[in-house]
């Protein structure tokens, strides 16, 4: 099968004939997909189709299923991430991981960003983790609402604020690339206007991959889209050409509401 390339040598992540199987289930079929360096790439496609099944083979997530196995590579940076020799925790440092609805921690804010990178002993004394506190949230654009209370619960934020949360939580660790899963579909519009925002800004240091059930939402921040349909990529391309002249029809009828 021909690759779905991203037109470009700045590939961060690509994968060759994934296929990904849950027992005799099989959720994936002959992924080929490479997707840029600091641009955002949008998965979109209906419930079930394989979106979230995908990007949680970036991080090795399906490790934790039992009875999944996965065919092909995925590569980061050229380097195959399901060698058996990579070191697994280190891979999901390397990736972080944001989900559908917001799961801080039941721990203060300032812990919530804290804890990973004293888990991988990032910094030596508490004046570097407080920079390092205050840096992750100034990415997430969450410093200046809660820079006060930063000893408070952060299950106590709203749920706009609690997903900003645990984006600064993914990015205290410095990751390479960033996984979304529906992170909006749980936040009202303006939060969602929030966070689309953010990722306009993070996509300069990260590379991020966003699965969305919302087509509007994957034309105003992605840069690439790829349409997933019964486990198969339909269709790749820039996120203007497929919205406004997809080369095939199965796309044009999801678009526009044909099929779902």
């Amino acid at each position: 099968m021909k690759k779905k390339s991203a037109d470009n040598d700045n590939i961060k992540i690509s994968a060759r004939d994934v296929n990904l199987f849950y027992g005799e289930k099989q959720a994936l079929f002959n992924i080929n997909l490479d997707m840029r360096a600091n641009h955002v790439t949008a998965l979109i496609g209906p419930s079930g189709c394989g979106k979230s099944s995908f990007i949680r083979c970036i991080n090795r997530m399906n490790d934790l299923v039992a009875g999944c196995r996965i065919e092909g590579s995925i590569n980061i940076n050229n380097a195959d991430i399901y060698d058996k020799e990579l070191d697994v925790v280190d891979l999901r440092a390397r990736v972080g991981m944001v989900f559908q609805k917001p799961n801080p921690f039941p721990k203060s804010i300032y812990e919530n960003v804290a804890y990973a990178p004293r888990l991988h002993e990032m910094v030596k004394n508490k004046a570097e983790m407080d920079s390092l506190v205050e840096n992750s949230l100034r990415k997430a654009s969450l410093w200046d609402e809660v820079k006060d209370r930063l000893s408070s619960p952060g299950t106590a934020l709203s749920g706009g604020q609690q997903q900003r949360l645990c984006i600064a939580r993914a990015i205290a660790i410095n990751p390479e690339i960033i996984l979304m899963d529906e992170p909006c579909s749980a936040l009202d519009p303006i939060a969602t206007a929030r966070v689309e925002e953010l990722i306009d800004e993070l996509k300069a240091h990260f590379t991020i991959v966003i699965v969305t059930h919302s087509m509007q939402q994957a034309a105003r921040i992605s840069q690439h889209t790829a349409f997933f349909h019964l486990g198969k990529i339909i269709e790749y391309g820039n996120t203007s050409q497929i919205f406004t002249n997809p080369k095939i029809q199965q796309t044009q009828d999801y678009i526009t509401g044909r099929i779902g």
